[in-house]
């Protein structure tokens, strides 16, 4: 698989990485043997960049991500976050607790450093300048190689690469989540990568959707705007003109969806999360798919503002 560059401090990544919350949390029951299996699916098909966080069961999902990457450590780059507090969910990135976090993460993965560190959203009780502030002395002392943020303004990134070199900032993005599109300004005039979370628009753009009451009471579609009762069925309309798409091309829905972010800017990097093998294959397939011009053109016409209903805020 191609790699891309994120930032301009050095870090690449494969042009396709792996997003482990499903993992831990947020989309129903899961194995954890099959989802290591997973894991070591995508790197064995090229997949080089695996982005974890200490919320994602509470350092539960790093303990697997990290046995998982055991072997593979010194081929790969992984990525965690710090921000939130147990169990309530509340911003949290006073800087004691940042170094606390930090140095749990590196416990519950196993490794000596962390290649991407990233703020997972917006403290407003402490200046984004403090928060980096605290990420540098972590650089400095040999804990994290690059910084990152997500789920924040332009304008704190902008405070934040002044402090210190943000390598990537990561973002909901899909053909069903546009707004990611409002960081490119500020991105391109700072050199920043963007690795897109949620690529599949939560699994409505994985060919296998299905209605709100199919979902167990805690998985994040209950709450997602575009399986409401009211933008359902517009939504399942868009995507069977882009499964059609995705079929001229002899693709899938979720390979169609991937080289769309890849076509986008070179240096996107979208993380989709499975826990099956063979959808790991389906996605890291994706990297191989060449869009048209006017390939793109379709995907616009038929989404012009992404899928109905918006995206879960934080």
């Amino acid at each position: 698989m191609q790699t891309r560059t994120l930032g301009r401090q050095g870090l690449t990544a494969s042009a396709i990485g792996y997003g482990a919350m499903g993992t831990a949390m947020g989309y129903g029951p899961s194995d954890d043997t099959r989802s290591i299996a997973a894991i070591r699916r995508a790197y064995d098909l090229g997949v080089t960049h695996f982005d974890t966080a200490e919320m994602y069961g509470w350092g539960q999902g790093e303990q697997l991500l990290g046995a998982a990457l055991a072997p593979l450590r010194d081929h790969v780059t992984i990525a965690t976050k710090f921000g939130f507090t147990q169990p309530a969910f509340a911003p949290s990135s006073q800087p004691d607790h940042v170094r606390a976090v930090v140095d749990a993460s590196l416990r519950h993965l196993g490794i000596d450093h962390i290649d991407v560190l990233y703020q997972h959203v917006h403290d407003p009780a402490v200046p984004v300048e403090d928060v980096v502030g605290v990420m540098k002395e972590l650089v400095q002392a040999g804990k994290v190689r690059y910084l990152g943020l997500s789920n924040t303004t332009a304008e704190n990134v902008r405070r934040a690469h002044a402090v210190h070199p943000i390598s990537a900032l990561q973002v909901e993005y899909s053909i069903f989540s546009r707004e990611a599109e409002a960081f490119f300004p500020v991105l391109e005039e700072l050199g920043i990568g963007l690795v897109a979370y949620s690529p599949l628009a939560r699994g409505f753009l994985t060919g296998s959707v299905t209605p709100r009451s199919q979902y167990a009471p805690d998985d994040f579609r209950q709450r997602a705007p575009w399986w409401a009762t009211e933008n359902y069925e517009a939504n399942v309309a868009i995507v069977d003109q882009l499964t059609a798409l995705a079929r001229s091309k002899g693709a899938t829905l979720s390979q169609l969806s991937l080289a769309w972010l890849l076509a986008m800017k070179d240096d996107i990097v979208p993380i989709p999360g499975s826990r099956s093998p063979e959808r790991v294959a389906e996605n890291t397939a994706a990297a191989e798919l060449t869009l048209t011009a006017e390939d793109l053109a379709r995907i616009e016409a038929i989404a012009p503002l992404g899928g109905i209903g918006g995206r879960i805020e934080f």
